[in-house]
């Protein structure tokens, strides 16, 4: 890949998609999508995704290109990513990586444990056998096969637990011998990275107004929509945020009121659970911070002062 890649990361509403955009108005780049939610076409309003007229300044890529149907991996975005830098390289342009789904950027840039496919009937013996067995004595077990894993899982989080465990019973190797063979990852020195790190209370505030507003411009017809495919309710795409709280009012549970502050209040706790992984995870990258897209531009321009195109 010849090309700059550009790599742009926020809680949600930070004004990261904004400032991509900049970036790529100026550098004549293209914008990949790194929002997981993002991903799901017909979810546009509701997961912030670029307008008409934000894609017509600039080539976006991998923005509503999923069904709601077809729940997207870490994995396969990978590597729907890697080939559309490649593609953006071979153009001679830059590339704009901007979302708010930490694991991306972690994959991309640190790759990805080449995990082979797990048959469902060793998901599903596995989470048998952690709600007979309980924690204790399902991570006991764990431990005799995978002491890395069942060391470093959090009490409590099943997922991981479960997962872990299904993953040597389809494999026959540890969960841990995977992921120390990551692959897919960035060459070393082919990015640069920033992440916006706002206050919270101003971030919580802008969560609040733009969920309001999106309610207003179609995301409840949105929500409406996607409830009449009767999708299955653990796919990625029906817990973005938000399709829970409005489906509640769609069916007459409550009303819209209530249904808003739901949804707000999930906004904030998911905007929240985003800057902890960026501190945790991307203590390194430079941070960009306010919420005003002018001085997220001064700040990284300064940051990169021989910038060109």
């Amino acid at each position: 890949m010849t090309g700059r890649i550009w790599l742009i990361a926020g809680p949600t509403a930070s004004g990261k998609s904004a400032l991509a955009l900049t970036l790529a108005e100026a550098v004549g780049g293209e914008i990949v999508n790194a929002d997981s939610m993002q991903l799901y076409a017909g979810l546009r309003v509701l997961t912030a995704g670029p307008s008409p007229d934000e894609t017509a300044k600039a080539p976006h890529h991998l923005f509503g290109v999923a069904d709601p149907a077809d729940g997207w991996s870490v994995g396969r975005w990978l590597r729907a990513a890697r080939t559309t830098l490649d593609g953006i390289a071979g153009r001679g342009c830059d590339a704009v990586v901007v979302g708010g789904t930490g694991l991306y950027f972690h994959a991309l840039t640190r790759g990805l444990a080449g995990i082979p496919d797990v048959p469902a009937s060793a998901r599903q013996a596995a989470a048998g056998d952690y709600d007979t067995m309980g924690e204790a004595a399902f991570r006991e077990r764990l431990a005799g096969v995978d002491p890395a894993a069942a060391g470093r899982i959090a009490p409590g989080d099943r997922q991981r637990l479960v997962r872990a465990w299904e993953v040597y019973a389809a494999t026959g190797a540890p969960l841990s011998d995977h992921q120390g063979r990551a692959e897919g990852q960035l060459p070393a020195g082919s990015w640069r990275a920033v992440a916006i790190d706002p206050p919270r209370a101003a971030l919580y505030a802008r969560c609040d107004a733009r969920l309001e507003a999106m309610a207003a411009a179609g995301a409840l017809d949105e929500v409406r929509a996607l409830m009449a495919r009767n999708l299955d309710p653990d796919l990625p795409a029906m817990k973005a945020v938000g399709v829970r709280e409005f489906a509640a009012y769609l069916r007459g549970e409550t009303t819209l009121g209530p249904a808003l502050e739901a949804a707000q209040q999930e906004t904030r706790r998911y905007a929240k659970r985003q800057s902890t992984w960026m501190r945790g995870r991307m203590a390194d990258w430079p941070r960009l911070t306010g919420l005003d897209p002018r001085d997220h531009w001064r700040q990284f321009l300064a940051l990169h002062p021989g910038l060109t195109p």
